[in-house]
């Protein structure tokens, strides 16, 4: 048994020292097989009944792609091309061959994204966002991950026994904050957490070198300040 011990803890530290078990090459490992460059983002799917969602985060979108190294093709022109070519609702490719945007605009990959949950929640925001990158050559899916994300806009007051008439306060400035606070703030963080994760693209330091860096599951769930 004494001799068992000292293998057991070696064993265990090389487990600790080596490769993480759940690496973005090991998740995404089709964006390292394609190797897109060009990216096309689709106008957002929206499943809820705030109807600005959709117009919000089509802004929203494009510089988390490019900060992580990716070409994106301005959301602006692609916008129009798209509404003159009757190709403005995703819902209708998010399942279909994207051929025709390879050869159109010349994109390695169509971001899709579904928007789930968008609405005042509480003191705060809710947010449900799924993006979707399927590669405009083979059509497969390189890249999908959901965040289930809440904004908390609450304020604190600043005293620990602030009894009933403090936490009316505290309600009613979070309500105030929540009015005064865009809503595209919320995606914004939800665009963080869901690509932080994305392996990074040909015009990044890091391209082809982060295979084996951590990453958080495919679903994940926040609570944000």
């Amino acid at each position: 048994m004494k001799k068992l011990i000292p293998l057991l803890v070696a064993a265990l530290a090389l487990t600790a020292c080596g490769t993480p078990s759940r690496t973005r090459a090991s998740l995404y490992p089709e964006m390292y097989n394609e190797r897109p460059l060009t990216l096309l983002i689709m106008p957002p799917i929206n499943n809820t009944a705030t109807v600005e969602a959709k117009e919000l985060l089509y802004t929203s979108i494009s510089r988390p792609l490019a900060e992580a190294g990716y070409y994106v093709i301005s959301p602006t022109l692609s916008m129009d091309v798209l509404r003159q070519e009757s190709a403005y609702d995703a819902e209708l490719f998010i399942d279909r061959p994207l051929k025709q945007f390879r050869e159109f605009f010349g994109a390695d990959a169509v971001v899709f994204s579904v928007i789930d949950k968008w609405a005042k929640q509480g003191v705060g925001i809710q947010t449900k966002i799924r993006y979707i990158i399927r590669s405009a050559v083979t059509d497969q899916v390189l890249f999908d991950r959901t965040c289930d994300l809440y904004l908390d806009l609450s304020v604190n007051s600043g005293s620990n026994n602030q009894g009933l008439l403090g936490a009316l306060v505290d309600l009613a400035a979070g309500m105030l904050n929540t009015a005064l606070t865009e809503r595209i703030e919320a995606a914004r963080k939800a665009n963080y957490y869901i690509f932080q994760d994305l392996p990074v693209g040909k015009y990044d330091n890091l391209y082809d070198q982060d295979r084996d860096f951590y990453a958080d599951p495919q679903n994940i769930s926040r609570t944000v300040k």
